[in-house]
């Protein structure tokens, strides 16, 4: 990690959805500056457990956090849990988001309500929930994980909910942004393309070099959470080399 990406050491920071994959890596990549991270998770006790100790291991403070983010009563909770314990919290990853891969004509209510309350409700809610403490410190970073075409208005045959939710995050972190200009609080989205070790098209044969790594989007958010941006606000950081430029 280059020391132009390289946070603040008394910062602390909350990755949602840190179990594995994206959350995991990003969690890691915070815990080489940060002071501390605070490891979220729903059902994945012992995975996130696990992560802890890799945090820990960096000489670094670590702790693992439950709760169902579609809940804001619990997100309110977590909040406040993860305050408790580490003082406060300086950075936001709301990296949680399920992909579900189903054509339009398949999908039933259930399908919309719990990718809109998973990917939209639950950075909104937790978002809310931060923000009071950062306006109060006047410093905060809020990084919310998106989807490198959230900006592309096309046909989503496959992933229609989860691409307007994610259109709608980013519309919502644009929208948070530009109320906290004046706040010392930058709010931005980092959109990754398709993952190594992520959810691939089952039909689309891709050269492992087109593909990202979760290092790449990781490096991204840490960048986001540096002095280094602090000017930045309310801008899609897309991480997708050259898939689907």
């Amino acid at each position: 990690m280059s020391s132009e990406q390289k946070i603040e050491t008394t910062h602390l920071a909350l990755v949602t959805g840190a179990t594995k994959g994206m959350g995991r890596e990003i969690a890691l990549h915070l815990a080489d500056s940060a002071s501390g991270v605070a490891v979220h998770y729903h059902n994945n006790k012992e995975e996130a457990q696990l992560v802890v100790e890799e945090i820990q291991h960096k000489g670094k403070l670590g702790a693992a956090f439950r709760a169902d983010l579609t809940n804001e009563k619990e997100v309110d909770a977590l909040i406040k849990e993860v305050e408790a314990q580490f003082g406060q919290i300086d950075i936001l990853v709301n990296n949680v988001g399920p992909f579900l891969v189903k054509r339009w004509q398949e999908l039933n209510a259930s399908d919309w309500d719990f990718i809109f309350r998973s990917v939209l409700e639950s950075a909104f809610f937790c978002m809310k929930a931060v923000l009071p403490g950062m306006r109060e410190r006047k410093w905060g970073r809020i990084i919310n994980i998106g989807y490198h075409r959230a900006e592309q208005l096309v046909a989503f045959p496959t992933i229609t909910p989860y691409a307007i939710a994610k259109t709608g995050l980013l519309i919502l972190t644009r929208t948070v942004a530009a109320s906290e200009v004046s706040s010392g609080i930058t709010i931005n989205m980092v959109s990754p393309g398709l993952i190594e070790g992520g959810v691939l098209p089952s039909s689309t044969k891709l050269p492992t070099a087109n593909l990202g790594k979760f290092g790449d989007v990781a490096e991204a958010v840490l960048f986001l959470a540096s002095e280094k941006a602090s000017a930045i606000t309310g801008a899609n950081l897309i991480v997708a080399g050259t898939w689907k430029l």
